[in-house]
């Protein structure tokens, strides 16, 4: 596994791998019959490359390069981790900041991190 599989809180992992030295162009079905159980990991939660990709039903994918993209348009939220936290400056003082969740999210709304 290369270091380059990890994008923007997503892990392909040996996904990666396999999908940068696959013959392209690919359809979907060919993608889907070869990578289709294969694991994403994203944060604390996992998809299969079937559960992210499969809704598009793409036809055809030209290079490595169109199924990443299309796997980062899939990814949702579960990706990002902690929602709006930031290891940088604290609030400044009288500044207000949401600890976490998207704005105009109540604390009981929000789902377990």
């Amino acid at each position: 596994m290369t270091d380059d599989n990890r994008t923007l809180g997503v892990e392909l992992g040996d996904l990666g791998d396999k999908l940068q030295e696959h013959d392209y162009p690919a359809t979907q079905d060919e993608l889907m019959e070869e990578y289709g159980d294969e694991e994403i990991e994203m944060a604390e939660e996992t998809a299969t490359f079937e559960e992210l990709v499969g809704p598009l039903n793409q036809e055809e994918y030209e290079s490595y390069g169109d199924v990443e993209q299309a796997i980062m348009n899939m990814v949702g939220d579960e990706a990002i981790g902690r929602k709006n936290y930031s290891d940088r400056t604290p609030p400044a003082m009288g500044e207000e900041r949401q600890d976490e969740g998207a704005p105009g999210q109540e604390a009981e709304d929000k789902e377990s991190f």
